[in-house]
């Protein structure tokens, strides 16, 4: 079983972590979507941005997750620099860390290459790939699109959210320390619950679900011939030259330097997750670096990993109108297809997909033109943080650093120092 995320959302995808912390006794608007095709940088850059500007917004991330370590690096054409800082060991530089439900975003760009060698259609429905999978309690895989999956647009139920699953969760930890279950069984429990809506093209309704990539994942497969990790290794991965990034699948290890994730007991006790094989699927199982993953999203909005059809088709974002968590997360912006566009302060936006799991977080952000990218690990030594306070800091990290251009001497600087 899992417990996982998609974000910090500890009131509504983040209950599965939840259960797990409490099972361990741990104490502790709709904005406009941004034009199809947005380009360019920022409007108003905000003048000289360095490793000081970045070592502060860090230290501020970090005061505001509370015991937590944090490690960001802002990449340019002209470099990148990082900053860290941590309530106890540091993370080592190049850390790996599991991204959680950034991984959605992996997933997307493998389906949308499908799509652009004419394997899959964005039309397709779900029944024709799976025939029978999303039925029973008012579900109708007849009536839901991969479009649908890709832009949480489905209404389908969070299979994250099942009582009987976080029940089992808040049992042992241990037990299900280990586990791999399969896509499909964690979809047959999502068709337990009725779904939230019915599918609309013409007036569009939004909810995240972790269920939707599950699905998919598993059609994916179907029309590659290759199982998700697989592709998304060929696909993604080897193309980019992602050295420190991979699929971990069931393998519960972290294979290169990386920190160690904790939640605090009763008693001053603690209680060591940073290995797992919970996050082994499409919603959550890749395994990457900061660096790796500015290279990523600067690769993907810059057209390294999509034609511009469906590149355009990724970015056409939709307003989130049944989601209350997710607006208190994310107050700004809509959702494409497994991408996330963000008003920034100086004008324009970003892009991104964050990611929640066991303790360990992700932030990202691009500039549409791809010259400026941002990656943010945040890692628990103890409680998990308060999302409403760690959220607000991590976007004025993002927003800063993509907002600020280096001067010419700084950004010498920044390919001499870690």
């Amino acid at each position: 079983m899992r417990a996982y995320g998609r974000k910090s959302r500890w009131s509504k995808a983040g209950r599965m972590s939840a259960a797990v912390t409490v099972a361990a006794a741990v104490a502790a608007g709709i904005a406009v979507a941004p034009q199809v095709g947005a380009t360019g940088s920022p409007a108003g850059d905000r003048g000289h941005y360095g490793r000081g500007t970045l070592e502060a917004d860090v230290r501020a991330v970090q005061a505001a997750g509370g015991k937590v370590s944090v490690l960001a690096e802002v990449a340019t054409a002209n470099g990148s620099v990082r900053a860290r800082s941590a309530t106890g060991e540091q993370v080592p530089w190049d850390a790996q860390f599991r991204v959680a439900s950034t991984t959605k975003t992996f997933t997307a760009t493998v389906a949308l290459q499908l799509a652009a060698e004419g394997k899959l259609s964005l039309d397709d429905t779900v029944d024709k790939w799976l025939p029978g999978v999303v039925s029973g309690n008012g579900n109708d895989g007849s009536r839901i699109t991969v479009r649908d999956l890709l832009q949480q647009t489905s209404g389908l139920f969070d299979y994250v959210d099942d009582p009987e699953l976080s029940r089992a969760l808040a049992g042992d930890f241990e037990k299900f320390r280990y586990d791999a279950t399969p896509a499909e069984q964690w979809v047959a429990v999502a068709m337990r619950h009725r779904p939230l809506f019915t599918p609309d093209r013409e007036h569009p309704r939004w909810a995240y679900s972790n269920t939707n990539y599950l699905l998919a994942g598993m059609i994916v497969e179907k029309a590659g011939g290759l199982p998700w990790r697989e592709q998304v290794e060929h696909r993604v991965i080897a193309p980019l030259g992602l050295r420190h990034t991979t699929v971990a699948g069931a393998n519960p290890f972290l294979a290169g330097p990386h920190a160690r994730v904790y939640f605090d007991l009763p008693g001053g006790a603690r209680l060591d997750v940073t290995e797992h094989s919970l996050q082994h699927t499409a919603d959550s199982g890749v395994v990457s670096t900061t660096g790796d993953l500015n290279t990523f999203f600067r690769g993907l909005v810059t057209g390294k990993l999509l034609p511009k059809a469906q590149l355009a088709e990724m970015q056409r974002t939709v307003a989130r109108t049944d989601d209350s968590d997710d607006l208190a997360e994310w107050p700004q912006g809509g959702y494409g297809l497994g991408l996330r566009w963000v008003p920034l302060s100086c004008g324009s936006g970003y892009w991104h997909h964050e990611g929640d799991g066991f303790g360990s977080y992700t932030r990202t952000g691009v500039t549409p033109d791809g010259k400026r990218s941002v990656a943010v690990s945040i890692t628990s030594s103890g409680d998990r943080p308060d999302s409403a306070r760690l959220n607000p800091a991590a976007r004025k990290l993002v927003d800063n650093a993509l907002c600020a251009r280096p001067t010419t001497e700084t950004a010498k600087k920044w390919a001499k120092t870690p």
